[in-house]
């Protein structure tokens, strides 16, 4: 059911550093929602450790992205200069990873049962964003939590007149105890693109494990399975047929802000994207919905 603000019974507004969150405390899980990039950093049933990973070092600061959780990249991903020329045309900065990760997004709706909470946010992506993109969408980012796990869904819709071509990411932080005792399932003799090999063209052997620096981008959106030494874990992606999988390395680790220099030994990304050849295309008043399950094995 629908609960107007200040009679909802498990999700309370928080603030953490300088943002506002939404923080849910059912009895039978935990989860927490920031406006700012409608960006959830944690989420876990009950007695279990976070779902997800975040920094010891993250700063929660207006216009700064969140390091960890499920940061929002859209309305392309990466670097500019890698996106379709569809894409491409319509970015007018050299940021990567676009603006919703950083914009202040608006509360729609909580709704609350014995068994779920469901929270919705939404964006309009208008001119307000004119010295970075051109374009006009509206977003809605669907965040549902249970016992079962957490599933995510951002749509999409072209409020512009023109097509709309974008990419995204769904770019989830996900923890382990030794990334050296991990790997991705699911991705077996699917290619992908390395970027670490001058963007070069592999087909992957067996399970994706981790030996220093990984960031690729492969052609697939099938369900997956994570494995570290806690347990396993599933991701099961909808709208997407590409799926990232990143770790910074030692050497980038120590590059990067808001990250602690070793650890990328205990996180791994597991990103559901339309990334690359997987960009979509949006007719006048159309949608189209990126969306992540993660759940128990």
């Amino acid at each position: 059911m629908t609960l107007k603000p200040g009679h909802w019974s498990f999700t309370r507004w928080t603030t953490v550093g300088q943002l506002e969150a939404i923080e849910v405390r059912h009895p039978r899980f935990r989860a927490r929602v920031f406006l700012q990039g409608a960006h959830l950093t944690h989420f876990a049933p009950t007695d279990e450790q976070d779902w997800l990973w975040v920094s010891d070092t993250a700063r929660f600061e207006p216009g700064r992205a969140i390091r960890g959780g499920i940061p929002v990249c859209w309305p392309w991903f990466g670097v500019p200069e890698k996106n379709p020329p569809e894409v491409r045309r319509r970015i007018l900065t050299d940021a990567s990873h676009g603006f919703a990760r950083t914009a202040v997004w608006k509360l729609e709706d909580v709704r609350e049962t014995a068994q779920e909470v469901e929270i919705s946010l939404s964006l309009d992506a208008n001119n307000d964003f004119a010295d970075v993109w051109n374009g006009h969408a509206r977003l809605l980012m669907t965040f549902n939590f249970s016992t079962d796990g957490c599933q995510l869904a951002l749509s999409t819709t072209n409020a512009g007149a023109d097509p709309l071509a974008f990419s995204q990411a769904l770019h989830t932080y996900l923890p382990t105890a030794d990334i050296r005792q991990t790997r991705v399932e699911g991705l077996e003799n699917c290619g992908y693109i390395d970027s670490l090999n001058d963007w070069s063209y592999h087909n992957q052997q067996g399970p994706v494990v981790f030996n220093g620096e990984t960031d690729r981008i492969y052609e697939s959106g099938g369900d997956l399975v994570i494995s570290t030494p806690a347990g396993k874990r599933s991701l099961s992606a909808i709208g997407s047929d590409s799926t990232v999988v990143w770790n910074p390395g030692p050497e980038k680790a120590a590059r990067l802000s808001d990250f602690p220099d070793e650890a990328w030994q205990s996180m791994l990304c597991v990103e559901s994207a339309n990334a690359l050849s997987d960009y979509r295309v949006l007719n006048e008043g159309q949608s189209h919905t990126l969306g992540v399950m993660i759940g128990r094995v």
